[in-house]
């Protein structure tokens, strides 16, 4: 099999490389023994232009391991100097989509996800002990401010299916401003969700958009679902606002 057949290229010139992440993935390697998608996208740009000795792969951002979508890198340093300022300077605009567990009904306060567009303003600080990412108060020491919009694209049977725009990029971010708001995203065990959903959470990286760093000319990808959720979620999928 090539391995081309184990990715699904969003887009490909000599400065970059995007893909539709699988999720269960690590984007990159650490100290783990796991396959990580820049290992298969090096793989594959060898086997394709017949590349000797290492081929250079520049990750300029990530993607949590049971989360799927847009996934950039850049094939040369030159182009992973200039997008990774973009997103530095949070000059790329992420779309994401996800799926939240709401609340029982008759709770003291009604999460803002009743509303059907909103934004989300949190301090959030990780715990290294336990790799997790908590909502503090503002003036807790290390903590980082944290800022998404929303806007609710269906309900139904006590989920909700959202569309967010983080306008920063912290570790987590998406999955702890919606659990501590008491929903938690759909699969997303770490964080209080009681439903299994494979190795993936519901939250999916569905565009980015950003110049490209050498024609500076508009680049937008977006990335379809994975087919479970067409599977467990075609009735909210079907849905819309009232």
């Amino acid at each position: 099999m090539s391995f081309s057949d184990c990715l699904d290229i969003l887009y490909e010139d000599n400065h970059l490389l995007a893909l539709n992440k699988p999720a269960g993935w690590p984007t990159t390697h650490f100290d783990g023994t796991d396959e990580t998608v820049d290992r298969l996208a090096k793989a594959y740009l060898k086997e394709k232009y017949g590349k000797p000795g290492n081929v250079f792969l520049g990750v300029v951002h990530r993607l949590d391991k049971p989360v799927s979508g847009v996934l950039v890198f850049a094939r040369t340093s030159k182009a992973a100097a200039r997008l990774g300022e973009q997103f530095r300077a949070g000059a790329v605009e992420k779309t994401y989509w996800a799926v939240v567990e709401m609340p029982p009904s008759g709770g003291r306060k009604p999460p803002e996800f009743v509303h059907d567009s909103g934004s989300l303003e949190d301090h959030l600080l990780k715990h290294d002990p336990t790799a997790r990412v908590e909502v503090v108060p503002a003036d807790t020491p290390g903590a980082q401010l944290a800022r998404l919009v929303f806007t609710v694209r269906g309900r139904h049977d006590g989920l909700t299916w959202l569309e967010l725009r983080p306008h920063t990029g912290r570790k987590h971010q998406l999955r702890v401003q919606l659990a501590s708001r008491g929903c938690p995203v759909y699969g997303d065990a770490k964080y209080g969700s009681g439903r299994a959903f494979g190795p993936a959470i519901a939250l999916h990286a569905r565009g980015l958009s950003f110049l490209h760093p050498t024609t500076k000319e508009p680049v937008s990808l977006t990335a379809e679902l994975p087919k479970p959720w067409r599977g467990r979620f075609a009735p909210l999928l079907a849905t819309r606002p009232a």
